[in-house]
């Protein structure tokens, strides 16, 4: 099991798994609500992730459901690391609620798959181009509030691509977010130079999708697909957009961009062709 444990992914377990065992036992929401104390509301943000379980409600609702045992002991574990807090926790007041939850689910991943039509993956950002990216919003943020997303960045960064357990993270950017230049030539060319070299590591693959590919199925914009290394926690996908997220769960939804990616990965150019389109971008803007 990765070192790397979430309070994010324990909660969304434990509310995958209540919501299971309440459908085996042929028990509705109202009923296990009568039974614990509590009203039916609870039950179903419980079950639905929008709040989490306190560790008594999960004990008695394990009661209810007949679970004992070792069994009980190791569900009520799960359910107490959900209720710490996860390392980000105090960069919350810099991130929306709906990117907390992909931090969360992201530093557990155990597989990154991401496509980005326009920008660099911010896994794969160097300080001064995040810098520009959040310099080029219509309101610009305060210095202050710059230096606090660029170390939240850089957080990530850290646990991820320098972590023991580091994850398999596969990545197709776009050509044009090779050639935009984003904060000038000196920029970008430390950010490409930071590409080809994060491209030679093991872990990590980077496609770049040319612009004679053609049509492809992502022109709608990027998605990332986060796989979890325990079979109790089942891949999510996630897209951004400008006010908000969307996590798709569903095994048609995930199946679908996976497919999608799939696709992207064959269009694209191959490691070694891409890491020279990568070289000879940074060359031509040096």
């Amino acid at each position: 099991m990765t070192a790397r444990k979430s309070p994010t992914v324990r909660k969304r377990r434990v509310a995958a798994e209540l919501r299971r065992l309440r459908k085996e036992s042929g028990l509705t929401r109202e009923q296990v609500a009568e039974r614990i104390g509590c009203a039916p509301v609870t039950i179903t943000r419980i079950e639905t992730g929008q709040s989490g379980a306190r560790v008594g409600e999960v004990a008695l609702m394990l009661e209810v459901y007949g679970i004992t045992g070792d069994d009980r002991e190791a569900f009520l574990q799960v359910a107490k690391d959900a209720r710490k807090r996860g390392w980000w926790h105090p960069f919350s007041s810099t991130m929306p609620n709906w990117f907390q939850v992909y931090v969360g689910l992201e530093e557990e991943a155990s597989s990154i798959q991401d496509y980005q039509s326009e920008v660099i993956p911010g896994l794969l950002q160097t300080e001064a181009y995040a810098r520009a990216t959040y310099l080029a919003e219509p309101s610009i943020p305060s210095d202050e509030e710059i230096e606090r997303r660029v170390a939240l960045r850089q957080g990530r960064q850290k646990r991820l691509l320098e972590a023991e357990d580091a994850p398999a993270m596969w990545f197709v950017l776009s050509e044009a977010g090779i050639r935009r230049l984003v904060g000038g030539r000196a920029t970008m060319c430390e950010q490409l130079n930071l590409l080809a070299e994060l491209s030679r590591r093991p872990n990590i693959t980077i496609q770049v999708l040319p612009f004679t590919a053609g049509a492809h199925p992502a022109m709608q914009g990027g998605f990332t697909l986060l796989g979890f290394p325990e079979p109790a926690d089942p891949d999510v996908v996630y897209v951004e957009y400008r006010q908000g997220g969307l996590y798709l769960e569903k095994l048609d939804e995930v199946g679908g961009y996976l497919q999608i990616f799939n696709h992207l990965r064959a269009q694209a150019f191959g490691r070694d062709d891409s890491r020279y389109l990568i070289t000879s971008a940074t060359e031509e803007i040096s």
